[in-house]
């Protein structure tokens, strides 16, 4: 039962998410190929320099969960990386086990550098709602990723 356009509404609002996935997975697929490397390996990247830039730093095992690896598809992907000089394998907490993925100097500068104008255009569209719409909006953003996770009922 629809209430008051909801599906309608919801169909707008995932398209416009769906599309928005789409430029992003291009943009990425851009950089790929700056870097050098395959798209899979630029967002992995993107993921261990986000999660750096945060302060919790990835390990692959929880790398391999954000961009759904096997533990040998990662591990080759984390020897591609590590060998064109983008990142590091670190063993620096109490459990020298764990291994904690760093991006290069080098790859931030890149990745800066590629993704500057789009987070600007980005940063000016966002400028034109007050915070309180952008923090509904995040709101939102997450409870819709939640409802999609079957998991999670």
């Amino acid at each position: 039962m629809e209430r008051n356009g909801v599906a309608e509404q919801r169909e707008r609002l995932v398209e416009g998410l769906r599309a928005y996935g789409a430029e992003f997975t291009e943009l990425g697929r851009r950089f790929a190929t700056v870097l050098g490397v395959h798209a899979t390996d630029a967002f992995a990247l993107l993921e261990i320099a986000t999660a750096e830039q945060r302060g919790a730093p990835l390990s692959p095992a929880r790398l391999g969960r954000r961009i759904a690896l096997s533990s040998g598809a990662m591990t080759a992907l984390l020897d591609r990386l590590e060998e064109a000089g983008h990142l590091t394998r670190t063993r620096e907490g109490p459990d020298r086990r764990m291994v904690t993925l760093r991006i290069h100097d080098r790859a931030r500068r890149l990745a800066d550098d590629f993704f500057a104008p789009v987070n600007a255009r980005q940063d000016a569209v966002l400028h034109d709602y007050p915070p309180e719409v952008l923090a509904e909006f995040e709101h939102l953003i997450a409870r819709l990723r939640t409802a999609m996770d079957a998991d999670a009922e």
